[in-house]
């Protein structure tokens, strides 16, 4: 199973304070499913909709970005990267939005709903 992550719906959906340091936010995301990965020898592609800054790099998953920022742009390339892949049919995309759910759903792919990535990748 291939794993694309809605990256800022996956981290809005705790309340902890994350909107105070955005890029702290997307890093410690990018850790949680790295240690995720690993363990449950996953292949996640995290989408954010702009590149992170500091620039995010991980040897574990891929870290990408939208072409350009702009609302609903992240949404926009998961949906391209769902369409570009051979088996749509393997591909978990973890969101809880409603229009890419489905946007993905009618490219072939599966979601998963993005509190419960939150919750399984990181407990506290």
């Amino acid at each position: 199973m291939r794993w694309i992550v809605d990256g800022m719906n996956v981290i809005g959906s705790r309340p902890d304070g994350w909107w105070r340091d955005r890029g702290s936010a997307m890093a410690r995301l990018v850790e949680h499913l790295e240690q995720w990965a690993v363990a449950e020898g996953a292949d996640v592609t995290v989408v954010f909709e702009r590149p992170p800054s500091p620039s995010i790099e991980s040897a574990v998953i891929e870290v990408a970005h939208a072409p350009q920022p702009a609302p609903n742009s992240a949404d926009d390339e998961i949906v391209r990267l769902v369409h570009a892949d051979p088996h749509p049919d393997q591909i978990r995309v973890a969101t809880s939005d409603r229009a890419l759910s489905e946007r993905v759903r009618a490219a072939g792919a599966s979601v998963y709903p993005a509190e419960r990535l939150r919750r399984l990748i990181d407990p506290h």
